[in-house]
């Protein structure tokens, strides 16, 4: 009975490894295609095959929630635990663009980033996988997510800011924005739209949350470096003492 429970849990583990690389992919796909859409300024809405694209990667999220809902041994404690994983991956730009409702072109393009949600969390559980330690599998983890969320950032900040913000000539003046605002050391780039005000806000926040994090596991290793340099004298020494 313990074996055939056993075999269950890894079978279910595998599976779970299989959709989240999917996931990974298809959500990797997304990001290239809303920065290609983004550096060429690209009426995304206006094409037929990009809608048809996500609803299918939206689907298979859909999908992934629901196999692994139906798999978990406490289903109402998944469904509170993961009910936000739910939320983004309902393919909104499709519903948006059936029933023909009309937002600014910034909501629009906003509203394309949710489905990344979900790739974000795969990313960092993909990563984690090939991390050796579980505090390292974290700290990457860690890290990862704060490297995409400064991405997207920039991403969202040039679309809003480059047409009324004479500092934001390129998108590489927006990444250089949002690096220097994650790390709060700031720049000469002011946002001057409320959402790149609130941007500004959400990065700042996120740095002063995330970089403790970076000292922290920092000091770990120096802290396990130096009981790994005792712990080989007291060896040394007892050795030494034993062959006396």
């Amino acid at each position: 009975m313990k074996t055939a429970f056993s075999s269950f849990i890894y079978s279910r583990r595998g599976i779970y490894g299989i959709l989240h690389v999917l996931i990974l992919v298809l959500s990797l796909f997304l990001v290239i295609s809303i920065s290609i859409d983004t550096f060429h300024n690209i009426p995304f809405l206006n094409q037929g095959s990009y809608l048809k694209i996500q609803l299918w990667i939206c689907m298979f999220f859909l999908f992934d929630f629901l196999l692994e809902f139906f798999l978990s041994p406490e289903k109402w404690r998944y469904l509170r635990s993961h009910f936000i994983f739910l939320l983004v991956a309902i393919p909104y730009l499709n519903i948006i663009d059936y029933y023909h409702i009309t937002f600014s072109a910034e909501v629009s393009y906003f509203l394309r980033f949710i489905p990344l949600v979900r790739g974000g969390y795969a990313l960092a559980i993909v990563v984690g996988w090939l991390s050796g330690s579980k505090a390292s599998g974290l700290f990457t983890s860690y890290i990862t997510m704060l490297m995409a969320t400064v991405y997207f950032a920039s991403l969202i900040f040039f679309v809003l800011e480059h047409k009324v913000n004479p500092m934001v000539t390129d998108y590489w003046s927006a990444l250089w924005w949002a690096f220097m605002d994650v790390t709060t050391v700031g720049s000469n780039i002011y946002a001057v739209t409320p959402t790149g005000k609130i941007l500004s806000v959400v990065l700042a926040a996120l740095g002063m949350m995330m970089f403790p994090i970076f000292t922290v596991y920092v000091t770990s290793l120096v802290q396990q470096a130096n009981k790994r340099k005792q712990d080989y004298y007291k060896q040394q020494q007892s050795a030494g003492g034993e062959s006396k």
